[in-house]
């Protein structure tokens, strides 16, 4: 079976069995980036690391990969939330990922999500190791944190409102 035939199967699997587990962003029918994500169980190669996440249902963001055109626009934060956003939708209490934490190593062309990266969105290191700390982010704090912004612009009565998701040409639909 040829490397495509095992990732099909692998999102056909997964799909099945757990949902939609990635975004795709594109412009014009090309792909500038991805996402992928699910409970950790479907990457069995996690458990290979050294910080290896411990519940196995708990979703992991695998991958987030730009294209080398779309990078340094905000692109890979936008993917970002469009999985977090799924995840809170589905219920989901927590996310990991591992961050890359090599310092002074480039991350252009591998689709890990960088260390620094992931702490600016809220990220901590849930299990250390000097290469590829698992990082976790509590979305239930996600969720009050925009209830209470949504109420505090209320409040000032400004016309002002959280974006719900980003353009429609940047995010795959479902």
């Amino acid at each position: 079976m040829s490397d495509e035939e095992l990732q099909r199967a692998w999102l056909r699997r997964v799909t099945d069995e757990w949902g939609d587990c990635g975004r795709v962003a594109y412009e014009d029918d090309e792909i500038l980036g991805f996402v992928k994500y699910a409970p950790s169980g479907y990457f069995p190669q996690s458990q290979t690391f050294l910080a290896a996440p411990v519940d196995p249902t708990v979703p992991l963001i695998s991958c987030l990969h730009i294209s080398p055109d779309a990078r340094h626009r905000g692109l890979g934060t936008v993917l970002l939330r469009a999985c977090l956003r799924d995840l809170v939708g589905r219920g989901e209490r927590r996310v990991e990922a591992f961050g890359f934490a090599t310092p002074g190593a480039s991350l252009e062309d591998m689709p890990m999500l960088g260390m620094p990266f992931l702490l600016r969105n809220g990220f901590v290191v849930s299990r250390p190791d000097p290469l590829y700390p698992l990082m976790r982010l509590d979305l239930r704090s996600l969720i009050l944190w925009q209830d209470n912004l949504e109420a505090v612009l209320e409040s000032l009565r400004f016309p002002l409102r959280v974006p719900k998701q980003a353009p429609a040409s940047w995010i795959e639909g479902r």
